[in-house]
């Protein structure tokens, strides 16, 4: 089991957008989203050129890297552009409507 640490309020998070945290011990900010009734939580940066990804897109569950196009499943990591690239996810935990993430 890794380390639990804070991300944001549950309020912060809303449905059909992404949302950016910055986290205390982490190089790149946290990629926070609703998908479905479900909180997802992503590396901020791409896998593939290390681009912020807060300002791409969300659409059906996937994230449109904003550089390049690159499409990445949230629910799986895995880069539909690229089998080698996968995006890093977090493990999320809701406590006391706040966001949590394990780190590994």
């Amino acid at each position: 089991m890794g380390r639990r640490v804070f991300v944001c309020q549950l309020a912060e998070v809303v449905p059909e957008e992404l949302r950016s945290f910055a986290v205390a011990g982490m190089p790149s900010p946290v990629i926070v989203a609703y998908i479905g009734p479900d909180v997802v939580a992503v590396a901020g940066a791409c896998p593939h050129k290390g681009v912020d990804l807060v300002d791409g897109y969300l659409h059906d569950g996937a994230l449109m890297c904003p550089a390049h196009a690159y499409m990445f499943d949230l629910r799986s990591g895995r880069c539909k552009n690229d089998p080698k690239l996968e995006l890093r996810r977090y493990l999320v935990a809701i406590v006391d409507d706040q966001v949590w993430i394990e780190l590994r």
